[in-house]
């Protein structure tokens, strides 16, 4: 195994991560609604300057991830639950598992806990 340790890594992170989101019973149906064929390619590029910056601290990223996940709970009609982050949290670990090793693969991990947690936590405050 080896240490996450460029770009070209957490692409092969991002990309390998969500095509099994893609086939995910409870995940792919939304992701695949919601992000249009044609603009995967976008998305998985703009998720690796995501985490590109998450991990490395490099400035790429430019996006409103809460925005789009509460846009995604009120079409919905409010559904995105717990279990939707949980499931995308362990997706997440068992793709780094399967991938990588070393401290970036436990940052990358606690990031995701913090992000699910703050995701949702936006979702539900949004609903009042």
């Amino acid at each position: 195994m080896k240490q996450i340790e460029s770009r070209e890594d957490i692409s092969l992170l991002v990309h390998t991560f969500y095509n099994r989101i893609r086939k995910d019973e409870l995940l792919g149906p939304i992701f695949n609604h919601h992000i249009e064929e044609e603009r995967w390619p976008v998305h998985l590029e703009m998720l690796t300057d995501f985490w590109e910056m998450n991990l490395f601290g490099t400035g790429n990223f430019n996006g409103k991830p809460g925005m789009k996940h509460i846009m995604v709970d009120r079409s919905l009609k409010n559904g995105v639950t717990e279990d939707h982050f949980r499931q995308w949290v362990g997706l997440w670990f068992d793709t780094l598992d399967s991938l990588f090793e070393g401290s970036k693969v436990e940052l990358a991990k606690n990031r995701a806990i913090q992000m699910a947690n703050g995701q949702f936590n936006m979702i539900v405050k949004s609903r009042v």
